[in-house]
């Protein structure tokens, strides 16, 4: 008599979104905007974070939820010793074959294959929102984990009351697939990095763009401590 298989484990919320961005991956990368072409103070956000890090000198700034790339490669145009990371396998070889002298891993924000004190920089720029408002404790403590102490954070993401939606999106009018994203006000967000021991050094908060409904707010932040400069490889 034969036994029934075991049943397939049921997929996880990273899973969902490792599936969802293999499938855009190829029409997200044709629709997302170059960095050189974002609004000022998203630009300006960014440059400050890049001058802050590069000053500091404490090691490699990682970009995480990295997408195709096109950030990471802004980063290293600022001078930043910057590697991305992304949970989509497809992203990273987007990203691998636009930009073939940096350095792209496929990993999760919420584990860093880093180890403690390793960075001098991470950047979360639009990528945090898939996370569950209860996971978020957990990744801003693997920040500030795997950031030396005087590194710096840059943060930003879509705010609002918290809620979560499902939606389906089809960059560029290509195959779609679904997605969770979740939002919190901008001041809870503050409260979740002060309490995983960040000091916040300045926080924008920029009006909805044009087709969207939700403020973006910006966070620059600080592990406390001073650090030591890591050998360059």
């Amino acid at each position: 008599m034969d036994l029934p298989s075991p049943a397939a484990p049921a997929p996880t919320p990273l899973d969902a979104i490792r599936q969802a961005y293999d499938t855009v991956a190829a029409d997200y990368a044709r629709a997302v905007k170059d960095p050189g072409a974002l609004d000022p103070v998203s630009r300006a956000l960014l440059a400050a974070f890049a001058e802050l890090v590069a000053a500091a000198d404490l090691g490699p700034t990682a970009d995480v939820g990295c997408g195709p790339g096109k950030v990471t490669a802004y980063l290293s145009g600022l001078g930043l010793r910057a590697f991305g990371v992304d949970l989509s396998p497809r992203m990273i070889e987007l990203a691998r074959a636009a930009h073939p002298d940096l350095r792209f891993d496929v990993g999760t924000m919420s584990t860093l294959a880093a180890g403690d004190g390793d960075l001098g920089g991470i950047l979360a720029f639009y990528s945090t929102h898939h996370m569950a408002p209860a996971e978020l404790p957990h990744v801003y403590g693997e920040f500030h984990r795997a950031l030396a102490p005087g590194g710096h954070l840059l943060l930003v993401t879509r705010v609002g009351e918290e809620g979560h939606q499902r939606r389906t999106y089809g960059y560029g009018g290509g195959e779609p697939a679904p997605f969770d994203s979740h939002r919190l006000p901008a001041d809870r967000i503050a409260a979740l990095l002060d309490r995983a021991g960040f000091a916040i050094t300045a926080q924008t908060l920029q009006a909805p763009e044009e087709g969207e409904k939700r403020p973006v707010a910006g966070f620059l932040v600080r592990k406390p401590g001073t650090g030591s400069r890591k050998p360059r490889p």
